[in-house]
């Protein structure tokens, strides 16, 4: 091992990361499908595609193992959470099960990020 390369991560902090990255992706991915082809509001897409925007922001973040993004994007999954919620128990077929989809995609990533934090933290003690 070289000076400059990074230490292996813990394996619950390895964990989590994967979880947090391939959830937020899931997220990505969701919302995208969602409402361009799988269940849009009008035929041809619907503007809520726009709901992607904000989480393609922390990726990279998540990809560089930030701890502050890791942070954040705790936050900030509670809107896509709320929206499922809502989406889930007000739409009817296919979109409410996209949006219960997305409920539970949001659970894994609030999980994984903070488990991620705290086992970062502990590590450093």
């Amino acid at each position: 091992m070289h000076m400059t390369d990074p230490l292996p991560l813990p394996p619950a902090v390895a964990l989590s990361r994967r979880l947090a990255v391939a959830s937020l992706v899931g997220l990505i991915a969701l919302g995208l499908a969602w409402e361009l082809w799988l269940a849009p509001l009008r035929p041809g897409g619907s503007w809520l595609v726009l709901k992607v925007v904000p989480l393609c922001l922390p990726l990279a973040g998540l990809l560089r193992n930030r701890m502050y993004t890791y942070r954040w994007v705790s936050l900030l999954v509670w809107l896509y959470f709320t929206e499922g919620v809502v989406r889930g128990a007000s739409d009817r077929g296919l979109s409410a099960l996209l949006a219960w989809i997305e409920v539970a995609l949001c659970l894994v990533l609030f999980a994984a990020c903070v488990l991620h934090v705290k086992k970062r933290l502990k590590a450093k003690t």
